[in-house]
């Protein structure tokens, strides 16, 4: 099998994008039950834990705080009726289009977050085995979606960058810069010293922006789940792609927000999550960033010529 799919590019892109889809439904899972396992620690431990003042849906309470619950169980249920999801109606984006988008059991209808997240993930998966080929860059580049997928709906959802998540990332990126897995020429541009100056470049750079506009609006314009958001993506692509992904995200970020004013889905005071476009741009940045850089300094050099 792993001799077909490293020979036959459009075999590697299509188990990529089956493995994608698998994993989006999972990832559904994490982004559900992930922020309700943080608020039942945060309830034992006697603190809310709800430092940047959001309220975790109501779904925090769907379980009592003494009752296993994690990744794996309880069985998913429908939320309308709980009755437990069959595996055959489990099946990713199939079962959506199969059942038409309703519960089995309740006819309820079944959130488009559900099959929209399995796509991102398949499609995403399948780009980076596009992108990078056969080989252990694909497998790194696949894992990093993985968690910024993960990452940017549970941001959306709650405002929150769990650290069960940056920091493993952040880890991850650090290791894999030391296996040689990460290097130019292996397609993810990062060796040990880019990435260590990248984490903590990556860190301090939000860290400094965060305590600078504080200083002059007496108001917090994001989170610390921003800086170790960006100390991780700098892990896994050096200290390099710090300015391109921060410029990115930002650009992009003040689009969204002047867009959402604009058509006034968004009050001017109402935060917007940053991480999702952090995690965007990284993920930009680690599929096209040393083009986008070189592209970019070419133009400089052909003006000068």
């Amino acid at each position: 099998m792993l001799p077909l799919l490293a020979q036959s590019p459009a075999a590697f892109i299509a188990v990529a994008l089956a493995v994608g889809l698998a994993v989006g439904s999972f990832l559904n899972v994490v982004v559900y039950r992930l922020p309700i396992m943080l608020e039942r620690q945060w309830q034992r431990e006697g603190a809310t834990g709800l430092t940047t003042g959001v309220t975790i849906s109501v779904a925090a309470g769907a379980a009592a705080a003494d009752t296993p619950f994690n990744l794996l169980v309880p069985r998913s249920v429908c939320p309308a009726c709980r009755a437990p999801i069959a595996a055959i109606h489990n099946v990713p984006l199939l079962s959506y289009l199969a059942l038409r988008g309703r519960c089995a059991h309740c006819q309820a209808r079944i959130s488009l977050r559900y099959p929209a997240v399995e796509l991102l993930s398949g499609a995403a998966t399948a780009v980076v085995a596009w992108q990078l080929g056969f080989g252990w860059p694909a497998a790194c580049g696949m894992l990093v979606t993985w968690f910024l997928i993960a990452l940017t709906f549970i941001d959306l959802d709650t405002q929150l960058l769990p650290d069960s998540l940056t920091l493993p990332l952040l880890w991850l990126g650090l290791l894999a810069s030391l296996t040689g897995w990460t290097t130019p020429e292996a397609g993810i541009p990062s060796d040990p010293v880019s990435a260590i100056v990248g984490a903590a470049a990556g860190y301090l750079s939000l860290w400094s922006l965060y305590h600078l506009f504080r200083l002059l609006t007496g108001k917090e314009g994001m989170g610390y789940g921003d800086f170790k958001l960006l100390a991780a993506l700098c892990a896994w692509l050096g200290w390099q792609m710090l300015l391109p992904i921060v410029l990115l995200s930002a650009a992009v970020g003040a689009l969204v927000g002047i867009t959402l004013i604009a058509l006034r889905r968004q009050q001017r005071d109402n935060p917007i999550p940053f991480g999702p476009f952090l995690a965007t741009a990284g993920w930009v940045a680690m599929l096209w960033g040393p083009q986008m850089v070189a592209r970019y300094l070419g133009l400089f050099a052909a003006a000068r010529s």
